[in-house]
């Protein structure tokens, strides 16, 4: 093979080693960026048919969003358990201990998402696993997507019972005294989302 061919050859590989490469970067959506101090997961649950509201102080996401593939997508969540707050001191010694989230054994509550559909304009389903103290169960979250400038907001509610997931045992088991239902409220503010 003299120079020419192989040079030519050589440059014909690169080439397609690139093509190759930019179709993988098109074909995975681009991650967003979390901006915490902008975002905030609630709950909302009654005790003695009191509302008690609260929220965790620390949680992560790996969010990889395509807006024009939506079914492409993949949503990772990561919750501090032991940052959950009901702004009460003495309420808040409590949800860390085992009848409760368990912090020290189950660090995290994780949501890692299996399906994503879009259902109009800027709205989604997202379907998932959520685990909390080790308990997982399938759940749909709805998603609401809004944008301002260069950040997008993604915002949702959805319901859980709490003894599916063993959150307040024994003596906390019993539903008269905190209700099984728990709403759990979310607003994500991002970076990095396309239009949609």
């Amino acid at each position: 093979m003299n120079t020419f061919s192989f040079t030519l050859r050589a440059a014909s590989l690169a080439m397609a080693a690139a093509l190759l490469s930019m179709s993988a970067q098109a074909q995975a959506p681009a991650a967003q960026k979390l901006i915490p101090a902008q975002s905030e997961i609630a709950f909302a649950s009654k005790q003695m048919g009191v509302s008690v509201d609260g929220h965790f102080k620390k949680f992560d996401a790996q969010i990889a969003f395509d807006p024009a593939k939506p079914e492409a997508s993949k949503i990772a969540f990561a919750i501090d358990t032991g940052s959950a707050t009901v702004g009460a001191p003495e309420s808040d010694a409590e949800l860390p201990k085992p009848d409760w989230f368990s912090a020290v054994k189950f660090p995290q509550a994780t949501f890692q998402s299996g399906a994503v559909k879009k259902i109009a304009p800027g709205k989604y389903e997202v379907a998932g696993k959520l685990s909390i103290k080790g308990n997982v169960r399938d759940v749909v979250v709805p998603v609401t997507l809004s944008q301002a400038g260069a950040i997008t907001t993604a915002s949702g509610a959805f319901a859980i019972k709490r003894l599916a997931f063993k959150i307040g045992e024994n003596e906390w088991a019993d539903t008269s005294m905190v209700a099984d239902d728990v709403q759990v409220k979310f607003k994500l503010a991002l970076t990095g989302v396309g239009k949609y």
